[in-house]
């Protein structure tokens, strides 16, 4: 069972005073904040539709199966903060790729992984580099943007994925390493049923098939062998579908199974709240791609233009703000650029933007801690702001 953070009474005093603050100041007569209320509500309703029945509800079982029949030794060896730093943020960067996914849906398998015992380094190298390094956004930033614009995003993107995690591991280590020594104390019961290792990895591969292939996009024409396996994406995860079931049946108890889903139903309740929040609020305040909120497109395209220290790290900001379901933040930089964004703070928006958002960070800051929360995005932020004004200077 995974135990329920509550915040402590100052957290829960400033929270309230900031809402306070807030209701009591924003003039709800005006126009602008009316159209910016219906913005976070339609923002909050295409998120339901189009990502939690085929991305959270997958990422949900995943966490829970990853909670309940991975072996906590072996996570431990090979992402804990005492395994070798190579092996462990190698095994983390690379199965963030496989994934692929956008800022939210990674958060169960974040928490899956770290609450098992992965290092805080290791843990947070696999949360940057499940959205930040997609391949079809990759390629499609090359289409779109160049080869420049497109070569920097990727490069950028993986350096960061292993960098941020190295900083967030030095910089906590003596915490991580005690919390790792208390979570050995605790182990699913199930762990201890005999069952061949390649079971485990094959039900956790067929549930991330599910997910990936569920989620797969279109190029829109931008890649023919990619659009493909779109056209074939439900027969593909309806085969992954098919291997679950039959590892399920044939080598897990009821019981297990019964632990199983209780565990995904608690990744939820701690995820979903948070993150529905989250979306709320970031709809209201910068609205849905090609529609605005509360703060008007105009002003974003005026204070990101050039390359100044200022504009990258606003774009740097904004991203980290913003909520990108996969692929969007290739359009939406886009219009951006057309509107007079400079390329230095296009960079910086596309390092910070997919691996961050306002509902990640407040699931982030529910698992870590202010403290942790606040280290991890201005790492993300100064980072790429940094990225942004060198590659400004250099086009």
């Amino acid at each position: 069972m995974i135990a329920q953070k509550k915040w402590g009474p100052n957290t829960a005093f400033v929270v309230l005073l900031g809402v306070f603050l807030f209701i009591y100041f924003v003039p709800w007569e005006s126009s602008r904040v009316t159209q910016a209320i219906q913005e976070g509500f339609l923002m909050l309703g295409d998120y339901a539709r189009a990502h939690v029945l085929l991305c959270l509800i997958p990422a949900f079982f995943i966490a829970g199966a990853i909670s309940v029949f991975l072996n906590q030794q072996s996570v431990i060896k090979y992402l804990g903060p005492t395994s070798p730093k190579p092996l462990a943020y190698g095994v983390a960067s690379v199965s963030g790729v496989i994934l692929a996914v956008c800022s939210c849906t990674v958060l169960p398998l974040f928490k899956g992984i770290y609450k098992k015992g992965a290092g805080l380094g290791p843990a947070i190298s696999f949360l940057y580099s499940g959205p930040a390094i997609s391949i079809l956004a990759i390629i499609l930033s090359y289409k779109v943007f160049g080869w420049q614009l497109g070569l920097a995003r990727m490069v950028g993107a993986i350096i960061f994925s292993v960098l941020i995690g190295l900083f967030m591991g030095i910089i906590f280590r003596n915490e991580d390493a005690q919390r790792v020594r208390d979570a050995r104390g605790f182990q699913s019961s199930f762990e201890q049923h005999e069952r061949p290792l390649w079971v485990t990895a094959l039900n956790l591969a067929s549930m991330v098939g599910i997910l990936v292939f569920l989620n797969w996009a279109y190029s829109g024409g931008n890649n023919q062998l990619w659009d493909i396996i779109w056209t074939w994406k439900w027969f593909i995860a309806a085969a992954f579908g098919l291997v679950l079931l039959l590892t399920l049946v044939r080598w897990y108890q009821k019981a297990e199974l019964i632990e199983w889903v209780k565990s995904s139903r608690d990744f939820s309740i701690q995820v979903l709240p948070l993150l529905f929040a989250g979306v709320l609020l970031a709809g209201f305040f910068l609205g849905r791609p090609s529609h605005e909120g509360l703060i008007p497109r105009d002003w974003v395209s005026s204070f990101v233009g050039g390359n100044s220290l200022l504009s990258n790290l606003l774009a740097s900001v904004l991203g980290a703000l913003m909520y990108f379901a996969t692929l969007t933040e290739v359009p939406i930089v886009q219009g951006l650029l057309d509107s007079g964004m400079g390329h230095g703070p296009a960079l910086a928006l596309l390092l910070a933007g997919p691996s961050l958002s306002l509902p990640s960070i407040l699931v982030i800051w529910g698992e870590l801690g202010a403290r942790k929360t606040l280290v991890y995005v201005t790492l993300v932020v100064v980072l790429s702001t940094f990225a942004g004004l060198a590659f400004g200077y250099l086009n």
